[in-house]
Parts: C-alpha cells; sequence; structure tokens
C-alpha cells in the first residue's frame, strides 16, 4: 500500500498547495490535522482528516494507532508578527508542539523498525543582524552563519531544527534503546513565501504578498516596511516542490539536517513598483512600522542555496520575472474577478 504522510497545519499556505500537490502525484495517501477542518475540496484529497491541536498529546497518539505513518510533513506554527505579540503561546505551539511530533514520530520509527521521515520548515527568521550594514556585508548567508534571531518565531524555528538533529542523531544515545531505529529529520529555510491561492496570514514578510492581493482588491496599501527593505522571497509553487524533493532525496546524498532555499531577492520599493505596472492605479504607501521593519531589516538581504543545490538538486523554476508575470498577477487577478475574498 501506499505509504501514509501526516500533514499539520493543513489548512495553511502552505498546506493547502502541498495536499493538491500530493494528489496530482498519488504516491501517498494523506493524513491531516489541523484546529480548523479542512473544507471539503481538500478533503477529497485526503485518506482522513483531523481537527484538532497539535498540543494535544492524545490526539496524536491516536492518530498513530490508526495509520502507519512513514512520513510527517510539520506545518502547524505560529507566526512571527503574532508570535511577539504572545510570546509564551508561540514557545508552547512551535516549540512544545514540535516536540509532541517528534516523540510521535520517533515512537514510530520504532514500530516500524525504520526512519520515519519528518519534514519541517524553517525560516529566515532564524538569522539575526544587528545594523543594515552587517547585513549588507553579509551578502548570502550560509546556514551556519548569523544564527543569531531577533524574534522568538526565529528562536522557536532554530531551537527545533536542533531538536530535529538530536532526535536523528543522538536520540536516547546513552539509553537502552540507543540502537532503536531513529527518525529521519529533514528542514527547509523558507524566505517570505507569496501565493496567488491563499491570502496572507500575519507573518512579518507578508508585505509582498499583501500589496498584490490589495492591489488587485483596489483596496489601498500601507506597507509596514521601508522601500529599500530587501529580503529573498518564494513563489508558493516552488516552495511546495523543494519541500517533496527534500521529502524524496536520498538520505545517504544529505550532508545535513537543514537546508536554505531561495527563489528570488527583492525589495518592497521593487514589489511595489510591479504590482504597479500589473495593476495600474494601484494605492501603495510606505508607512514603516518601527518594530516590524527592525525585524525584517534584521533577516539576510538573501540566502546561499548552494548545499540544496548540491546535495538534492534544488532549482527554483520562478526567477522574479516568472514568478509575477506567469503565477502570481494573473492567478491573483482571476481569483478576484472570480469574486473570492
Amino acid at each position: 500500500m501506499k505509504p501514509v504522510v501526516l500533514v499539520t497545519g493543513a489548512n495553511g499556505e502552505i498546506g493547502r498547495t502541498l495536499l493538491q500537490r500530493l494528489h496530482t502525484d498519488g504516491r501517498y495517501r494523506v493524513v491531516t490535522v489541523d484546529l480548523t477542518p479542512l473544507p471539503e475540496k481538500y478533503r477529497s484529497f485526503c485518506l482522513e482528516t483531523y481537527a484538532g491541536n497539535i498540543m494535544d498529546r492524545y490526539l496524536l497518539d491516536q492518530i498513530a494507532a490508526h495509520h502507519e505513518i512513514e512520513v510527517v510533513v510539520h506545518l502547524a506554527a505560529l507566526l512571527s508578527t503574532r508570535g511577539e505579540r504572545d510570546p509564551a503561546l508561540a514557545h508552547q505551539v512551535n516549540v512544545e508542539g514540535t516536540l509532541h511530533l517528534l516523540r510521535m514520530a520517533q515512537n514510530q520509527s520504532e514500530r516500524l523498525g525504520r526512519a520515519v521521515r519528518f519534514l519541517f520548515p524553517s525560516s529566515i527568521a532564524v538569522y539575526g543582524f544587528s545594523s543594515l550594514e552587517e547585513k549588507a556585508r553579509a551578502g548570502r548567508v550560509r546556514e551556519d552563519d548569523h544564527n543569531v534571531p531577533i524574534t522568538m518565531y526565529g528562536c522557536n524555528k532554530l531551537y527545533c531544527e536542533h531538536l530535529g538533529r538530536y532526535f536523528t542523531l543522538y536520540f536516547r544515545q546513552m539509553g537502552a534503546l540507543s540502537s532503536a531505529a531513529r527518525l529521519d529529520f529533514r528542514s527547509i529555510r523558507y524566505p517570505g513565501l507569496i501565493s496567488a491561492e491563499t491570502v496572507p496570514t500575519g507573518g512579518t514578510s507578508d508585505f509582498g504578498p499583501e500589496m498584490l492581493h490589495a492591489a488587485a482588491q483596489r483596496q489601498p496599501y500601507e506597507c509596514f516596511v521601508r522601500p529599500d527593505a530587501k529580503i529573498p522571497f518564494m513563489a508558493m509553487p516552488d516552495a511546495v516542490t523543494s519541500l517533496v524533493h527534500l521529502l524524496e532525496a536520498d538520505r545517504a546524498k544529505l550532508t545535513q539536517t537543514v537546508y536554505n532555499v531561495s527563489g528570488f531577492s527583492v525589495s518592497a520599493q521593487q514589489i511595489a513598483d510591479r504590482v504597479r505596472k500589473a495593476f495600474p492605479g494601484a494605492e501603495i504607501t510606505f508607512e514603516p512600522d518601527a518594530a516590524r521593519s527592525r525585524i525584517v531589516d534584521s533577516w539576510p538581504e538573501d540566502v546561499d542555496d548552494s548545499r540544496a543545490r548540491a546535495d538534492w538538486g534544488w532549482k527554483p523554476a520562478y526567477e522574479v520575472d516568472r514568478a509575477f508575470d506567469e503565477y502570481l498577477v494573473p492567478q491573483i487577478r482571476k481569483r478576484y474577478a472570480q469574486g473570492h475574498a
């Protein structure tokens, strides 16, 4: 039978696109868990759906008891902006919730006698620069440099990367079960993600997609960062493709547990120029918010994803022109022409 993949946070921006991709590929049976029930369209892609909280260890154990889970894709998280407003809740969801899933996946690995693959989307929020000058000097940042995040979300993601590496390489290294099968943790550090399918949901990098969605609805948009604020971005189809490619990669060829990926690096002004060209009359102003701007300024202008390219053949399909001209603008225009909110 096809292996079962458990997708947490399946009702989110990445989750819905991933469900469509897994359904099209047809290699897995999909089980999902999310705080909110999946719309009927996406339920049809799944073997089973659960509405519940990843903090509920009993729920996770019940899911594991009913399904022989061989892959976990852990998308559920509290994003950066909300995480700054409630750091304790962010830690609870992002760290303790992840630990519950790692424990469940480890138990499954021991039960099956082989490694359950655990895919963990991380973020450029794990990086941190103290000044724009330091950020400019750094250029394209490698995975093991500048890991000094200034947000709770970034701290959570960085710690969970270390947890995953521990579970993969060292779990119970001094115990009687030290020879038991360990899980296979693989993590991608995403840049800002831009989707034509879903509305932004509170990430600090959302000034890019928010501009597009507002312009398509003929609504004015007040950008919360400076025009020169610059970070890497990726179109959502590439985000899902990278996740699937890392999932399918040969473990023997992977030289690390965490990989950068990127699509293109642009400033807020460059995004605004493209949005105005696509949607003449778009009202975009810049009213930087001090706290959110400081967070964006702490993230790199670009990341070095050469290790992902070398180890598992990563290459984005959407550079900046194609991302806007062939994916974002036409799909977002179509979305609102059809009356979607």
